[in-house]
C-alpha cells in the first residue's frame, strides 16, 4: 500500500438514503457495529503497544469486520490467514515507527480497497489503485475549456448551457451538502435546455446524502436502486439478508428530458452509488468504469492510536452484483489524443450527439 501526507480526496458516506426500513436497518447497524468494535478492540483481548501487538489488533479488527475477503479472494486470490503469517516474520525484529507504518500499510494494500486506509499523526497509508492504475480520461484544461469564464455554480457544481442547447452540470465532489434550492435554481435554469450532461468523472465520493439529493431529481417516483447488508459476525461470510435500497421521488422540480452521465476511474464511493442511482432512473451513462468503493466505511483504533479505516458494509446494484469493483458504463469512452490536440473532450463530444 503506498502511503502519502496527502489526505484522501474520497468521503467516507455517513449516510444512507431514504426508506424507513433501510433507515432502520442502518441505526441497527450502527449499533450492533458499535458494540462489536468496542468488543473486540476492548474488551476481547489486549494487544501490547510494540510492533507484534499493533500488528496483531490491526489484523484481528480487520479479519473480523472488513465486508469484502469474499470478493477479494475470488477477484485479486487474497487469503487473510496467509497474510497473517507473511507480514508476522516482517514484524518479529525491533521496529522504528515508520517502519511499522510501513509494513502495515503494505498489508492493508493487499486488499486494494480504497476505503481501507490508515492514518498516524506524520502520514496516511492508502490505496488509489482503483483510479491511479488506469487512464485519467479528464483533462482539467479541457473542462476550463468548455465550461468558460460564464458559468454559473452553486454548491460546488459549476453549469452552463453548451452552445447546442445541451445544459452541463459539472460535479466533481459530493464533499458538501447539496441544497434543495440549490438543485432547484440548477434545474430551472437549464429547464429550456435539450437535454442534461451530468459529469462526475474523477468525484472522488462525500455525502452519501448529497448524491441521494441530486439523483431523487431525476425519478417521479419512489424505485428500487439496490442492496446492501451489514456483519452479523466475526466469519468472513457471516452477512444479514439483503435489505432494499430505496430512492424516493423528490417533491420539487425534476428534469423530464433525457440525461447522460459522464464517468470515469475517478468515481468512487458516494459518487460510484450516484451513477448506479441514475442507471436505474434511466440515465445513459458513457465513459469509462467507475472506480468503484462500494462498502461503507467504519473506523476503529490501534493501540499504538493508529485508527484504520475500512469496508464494513457492502452495497449491490439492483441485480444483487457487488459494485466494489466498479459499473460499467453503457457506452464505453475514452479521450482520444487527436481529440485532445483539437481541444476537444472526446466523451462530452460523444454525450453531446446523443441528444
Amino acid at each position: 500500500m503506498q502511503h502519502t501526507n496527502t489526505e484522501m480526496t474520497h468521503g467516507t458516506c455517513r449516510s444512507s438514503i431514504h426508506g424507513k426500513l433501510f433507515h432502520r436497518l442502518f441505526l441497527f447497524l450502527m449499533l450492533i457495529f458499535g458494540a462489536v468494535t468496542m468488543s473486540s478492540c476492548v474488551n476481547e483481548e489486549e494487544f501490547e503497544n510494540n510492533p507484534n501487538g499493533n500488528f496483531e489488533a490491526l489484523w484481528k479488527i480487520m479479519d473480523e469486520h472488513y465486508c469484502f475477503f469474499p470478493l477479494k479472494e475470488k477477484e485479486l486470490g487474497v487469503n487473510w490467514n496467509e497474510v497473517h503469517e507473511r507480514y508476522k516474520r516482517q514484524v518479529s525484529a525491533p521496529l522504528n515507527g515508520d517502519q511499522l507504518f510501513e509494513v502495515l500499510g503494505n498489508m492493508l494494500g493487499e486488499l486494494r480497497d480504497g476505503h481501507v486506509n490508515m492514518s498516524s499523526s506524520f502520514d496516511l497509508a492508502r490505496n488509489w489503485s482503483w483510479r491511479e492504475d488506469y487512464p485519467a480520461n479528464l483533462s482539467d484544461t479541457l473542462l476550463r475549456a468548455y465550461l468558460d469564464t460564464d458559468y454559473r455554480q452553486a454548491c460546488g457544481m459549476q453549469y452552463r448551457f453548451l452552445d447546442d442547447n445541451i445544459g452541463y452540470i459539472r460535479c466533481s465532489s459530493f464533499g458538501q451538502a447539496i441544497g434543495e434550492g440549490n438543485i432547484d435554481e440548477i434545474l430551472f435554469y437549464l429547464a429550456p435546455a435539450n437535454g442534461l450532461i451530468i459529469d462526475v468523472r474523477s468525484n472522488g465520493g462525500g455525502m452519501l446524502t448529497s448524491a441521494e439529493a441530486l439523483a431523487r431529481r431525476f425519478t417521479n417516483r419512489e424505485i428500487l436502486v439496490g442492496y446492501m447488508q451489514h456483519k452479523t459476525g466475526k466469519g468472513h461470510e457471516d452477512f444479514s439478508a439483503m435489505a432494499e435500497q430505496h430512492l424516493s421521488a423528490s417533491n420539487r422540480l425534476r428534469w423530464q428530458k433525457k440525461v447522460v452521465v459522464l464517468t470515469n476511474r475517478g468515481v468512487y464511493s458516494a459518487a460510484n452509488e450516484f451513477v448506479k442511482y441514475m442507471k436505474v432512473c434511466g440515465a445513459t451513462i458513457v465513459g469509462d468504469r467507475t472506480g468503484g468503493g462500494a462498502g461503507m466505511p467504519f473506523s476503529s483504533e490501534l493501540p499504538n492510536g493508529w485508527s484504520v479505516r475500512f469496508s464494513a458494509c457492502p452495497m449491490y446494484d439492483i441485480d444483487g452484483n457487488s459494485t466494489e469493483q466498479g459499473i460499467d458504463p453503457d457506452i464505453n469512452v475514452s479521450l482520444s489524443d487527436e481529440d485532445f490536440r483539437r481541444g476537444k473532450d472526446s466523451i462530452i463530444e460523444y454525450a453531446r450527439k446523443l441528444f
